[in-house]
C-alpha cells in the first residue's frame, strides 16, 4: 500500500466508472481504493444530484431548523432511538464522550416502494406539517444520493477484487439515513461546555457516507500521519468516505477515517452552519464478517463476526440516541 500524504481531498469523475472506457473505469477503480487506503475521503462529480435539488433542499431544511424549539419537538420520538424525524440540540455525543454534540437534525429514511417484507422493519418517515414540500424534495435526494452510492460501492466491490454487483443485493432497500443538520448560533460561548464541539472527533457507522456541500467550513480528517487537514469541496462536487461497517468487512483494508467539525472562531459562533450527510447502510441481515480476501499473515482478522444490524444496535447505545 502507498503512504502518499493528501493535503487536500482527491477529486474523481464518476462518469469515468459509470460511462467512460474500460481504461477510465480502471483507472477510476485504482484511483479510489488509492484514496480510500490513504486519507478515507474522496470527492466527486457527475452523481446525479443537481443544483436545483440541493438548493430546494438546504432551503427547505433551513426553514424547519428556524421554527421554535417547541414546534420542532412535536416530531421528536424517542422510542424511535433517533431514527425518523427531529433529533433535538445536543442529544448526540461522539462514541466514548458524554459531552453532546452541539447540533440538531432531522432523519429521513428508506421509503420501500416494492412490496419488499423489509418494510416491516422501518418505521415510518416523519414528515413536519409547516413544510408540505419537505417530503418531495426529501425522498428525491435520497433516491439520488442513494443510486450514487450504489454506483460508488460498485467501484469498491472492484478495487476489493469483488464482483461488481456484490453490495447491489445487500444495500437494496437498506437502512439508509439522510440527515440534514443544523449546527446551530452559540451566541454566549461561555455558557456551553468548555469541551462541547459541533461535532467531535469519530468514525461514521455506516459503509460510505456522500455528503452534500455544507454551508460552511469546518469539516476536518484525521491523516495517516496524525494531521487534522480541512475539507472542502466544490459545490458541484459531493465528498464521499469510508464508514465502520465497510472498514470492518475489509478487515480494515479500507479504513474508516476519524473527522470532525470544529467550532468556528468566537466571533463566528453566532452564526449557523448547514450540513446534509446521506449515510449509506445495507439492510440489517447483511453479514459484516471480515472477507476472506483481505486476511492474511500479515494482516491477521481484526474485528469478530457480526450483522450490520447488530452493529447499528450496538453503536447507537455508544453514542447515546439508544437507551441501555
Amino acid at each position: 500500500m502507498s503512504s502518499i500524504l493528501y493535503d487536500e481531498v482527491p477529486s474523481l469523475d464518476l462518469a469515468h466508472f459509470t460511462k467512460g472506457t474500460p481504461e477510465q473505469k480502471a483507472a477510476f477503480v485504482q484511483a479510489l481504493g488509492d484514496a480510500y487506503n490513504n486519507i478515507g475521503f474522496v470527492a466527486i462529480k457527475n452523481h446525479g444530484l443537481t443544483d436545483e435539488m440541493t438548493e430546494k433542499l438546504y432551503a427547505t431544511i433551513q426553514k424547519f431548523f428556524a421554527l421554535p424549539d417547541e414546534v420542532k419537538q412535536k416530531y421528536e420520538v424517542p422510542e424511535l432511538a433517533g431514527q425518523r424525524g427531529y433529533i433535538g440540540k445536543g442529544k448526540e455525543h461522539a462514541k466514548g464522550r458524554s459531552t453532546g454534540d452541539l447540533k440538531e437534525f432531522y432523519h429521513v429514511g428508506q421509503h420501500v416502494t416494492d412490496n419488499d417484507p423489509i418494510k416491516e422493519q422501518y418505521p415510518d418517515n416523519i414528515w413536519p406539517d409547516e413544510l408540505p414540500e419537505m417530503e418531495a424534495i426529501g425522498l428525491e435526494v435520497y433516491k439520488t444520493l442513494e443510486a450514487a452510492g450504489i454506483k460508488m460501492l460498485q467501484a469498491i466491490a472492484l478495487y476489493l477484487g469483488l464482483d461488481e454487483h456484490y453490495f447491489d443485493s445487500k444495500v437494496h432497500n437498506g437502512n439508509s439515513i439522510l440527515r440534514p443538520i443544523h449546527y446551530f448560533p452559540i451566541e454566549n460561548p461561555d455558557e456551553v461546555p468548555a469541551d462541547a464541539v459541533r461535532a467531535a472527533e469519530h468514525g461514521d457507522i455506516n459503509l460510505i457516507t456522500l455528503l452534500m456541500g455544507a454551508s460552511a467550513d469546518g469539516l476536518q480528517v484525521l491523516r495517516n500521519d496524525g494531521e487534522w487537514i480541512p475539507i472542502t469541496a466544490l459545490p458541484e462536487q459531493l465528498v464521499v468516505n469510508v464508514g465502520d461497517m465497510l472498514s470492518r468487512h475489509t478487515n480494515n483494508k479500507l479504513k474508516s477515517t476519524i473527522h470532525r467539525v470544529v467550532n468556528p472562531p468566537k466571533e463566528k459562533m453566532g452564526t449557523s452552519r448547514f450540513s446534509i450527510p446521506f449515510f449509506m447502510h445495507p439492510r440489517s441481515e447483511m453479514d459484516l464478517t471480515c472477507l476472506e480476501n483481505c486476511i492474511d499473515e500479515d494482516h491477521p482478522k481484526l474485528y469478530n463476526d457480526i450483522t450490520a444490524g447488530e452493529f447499528l444496535e450496538e453503536r447507537l447505545r455508544e453514542i447515546g440516541l439508544r437507551k441501555k
